[in-house]
């Protein structure tokens, strides 16, 4: 879609540009040296790749209902594809799951050519660059929120539900979803799997539905921690809330 085109509506547009600003960052130094050097130097299995190396914006449309926050685009995965959750162990778990639901028109993500679409559901993180050892600092999560609240607030006519994946995705998402005019509660609610909170607008339009769901890192998805079940419980509660009917005709009613 081309942010430029007269013809683009203004919501899809205002995304584009966003997401074409994004992918042009360059304000965190450390975030920056890494994904350039992964992008140089490769892995062997991806040899005759050409690495996308810069940040990755969200992925999903632009009237999406339901919004999923990871945490950081994978060295391999990400910042080699240019599409969140693609090509990597976790978004293999993921997009199973968003396709076992009926959110996914493909039970995998290999490519940002490959076809997949998202129903309803766009994916982003709170960091958009890949950070070594997967763990950006206070420092980068703080620098990268402006796009997080923009971005919320492009979702907002339309966003019901948000699925945060892992601890340091809530914590980057809380601060992130009041500066997008949502109403936190006090005292702060904590992470936890399964976690549901309500959030009122506090511009009196529509409320926001808030679930925790530990990260599908293979940490966690190798050990058990975080199941198929488990995951696929957690997306279909948010995509009900968000007024989600499943798109694929073989989805679950």
């Amino acid at each position: 879609m081309d942010p430029a085109d007269p013809a683009t509506p203004p919501r899809l547009r205002d995304l584009a540009a966003l997401d074409h600003r994004i992918a042009g960052c360059r304000a965190c130094p450390r975030l920056v040296q890494w994904r350039e050097e992964v992008a140089r130097t490769k892995r062997a299995a991806f040899a005759e790749w050409t690495y996308w190396g810069r940040p990755v914006p969200g992925f999903g449309p632009s009237d999406a209902r339901l919004l999923l926050v990871g945490l950081a685009p994978a060295a391999h995965g990400g910042n080699r594809t240019g599409r969140m959750f693609t090509g990597d162990r976790s978004g293999d778990v993921l997009y199973q799951a968003l396709y076992d639901v009926g959110l996914a028109s493909q039970p995998t993500s290999a490519a940002a050519d490959d076809g997949l679409e998202l129903y309803g559901v766009r994916v982003t993180a709170p960091v958009h660059c890949a950070p070594p050892e997967n763990r950006p600092t206070p420092a980068e999560r703080d620098t990268c929120r402006p796009w997080l609240v923009r971005e919320l607030g492009l979702l907002r006519p339309t966003v019901r539900a948000v699925v945060v994946l892992g601890a340091f995705g809530w914590q980057a998402t809380l601060p992130a979803l009041a500066a997008a005019g949502w109403t936190l509660p006090r005292p702060r609610p904590a992470f936890a799997h399964g976690a549901r909170v309500s959030l009122p607008d506090g511009e009196g339009g529509d409320g926001l539905a808030l679930f925790g769901c530990f990260h599908v890192s293979q940490r966690n998805t190798f050990t058990g921690r975080l199941t198929p079940a488990m995951l696929r419980e957690v997306l279909g509660a948010a995509a009900e809330t968000a007024g989600l009917r499943p798109a694929r005709p073989d989805g679950p009613g």
